[in-house]
């Protein structure tokens, strides 16, 4: 009995220590992987008669992880995410074409999460590392076609699967990114020198595209508190 009131009196303790605490910032960080349709809009492509565009519709997908800074609902998600996007479209004459890319993408999105859920909007970078454009079974690397470094917009919502605090959460949501640059090179942009192929006679960008579903799961790390009483501010771990 007496040592049930110690470990009582102890818990109380702590709880009235964390209480007695005001949050001014806290973090989480998590792992995250996302699935869906991508693809590289054109709209010489989606307007031709000479190409099968209704096929574009191919998969995409990416793993990484998040770093977040809040304040009470909202915050700042800075991620890194690895990322693989195939574009198929079919020729007139029945032939296969496709074109597959690898990248590392930079996002920085302003996150609100209340009620169980969530949204996010904001920026992306994409840093381009691999582009092949693949006609039949002939595949050739045409990265050097493309700019290293692209951008594009991000718009996503979600709600809490697991967990609803700052220690642990697992989240459930979609996602949906279009770039706002060409991600074509400056200097191949005609028909005669575009990777991307005819028709091109008037030229239209191209711009990467990605919907789909994005799972996420978060881990507390801590926050930086104060003392009611006006004490020196101090990182305390969850």
């Amino acid at each position: 009995m007496k040592n049930s009131s110690l470990v009582l009196a102890a818990f109380l303790l702590v709880m009235g220590h964390i209480s007695a605490q005001k949050k001014l910032v806290w973090f989480d960080t998590g792992i995250k992987a996302q699935v869906g349709a991508s693809g590289l809009l054109n709209k010489n492509f989606v307007d031709s008669e000479e190409f099968d565009y209704t096929i574009g519709l191919t998969s995409g997908f990416g793993v990484g992880g998040r770093i977040g800074i809040n304040k009470d609902y909202s915050g700042l998600s800075l991620e890194g995410m690895y990322v693989k996007g195939k574009q198929e479209m079919k020729p007139a004459d029945g032939s296969a074409l496709s074109y597959d890319w690898q990248s590392i993408d930079a996002y920085a999105l302003f996150r609100n999460s209340k009620n169980l859920g969530y949204f996010e909007i904001g920026p992306k970078a994409q840093f381009l590392s691999k582009l092949n454009k693949t006609v039949g079974a002939t595949e050739t690397d045409i990265t050097s076609s493309f700019n290293k470094m692209n951008f594009a917009g991000v718009i996503g919502f979600g709600a809490n699967l697991i967990g609803n605090d700052g220690a642990f959460s697992g989240l459930l949501g979609l996602r949906f990114e279009y770039g706002f640059t060409d991600i074509v090179g400056k200097d191949f942009r005609t028909s005669a020198t575009s990777p991307i192929g005819d028709p091109l006679l008037d030229y239209k960008s191209t711009n990467p595209w990605f919907a789909g579903l994005v799972f996420e799961l978060n881990w507390g790390i801590g926050y930086f508190g104060v003392a009611q009483c006006g004490a020196r501010s101090k990182f305390i771990m969850f």
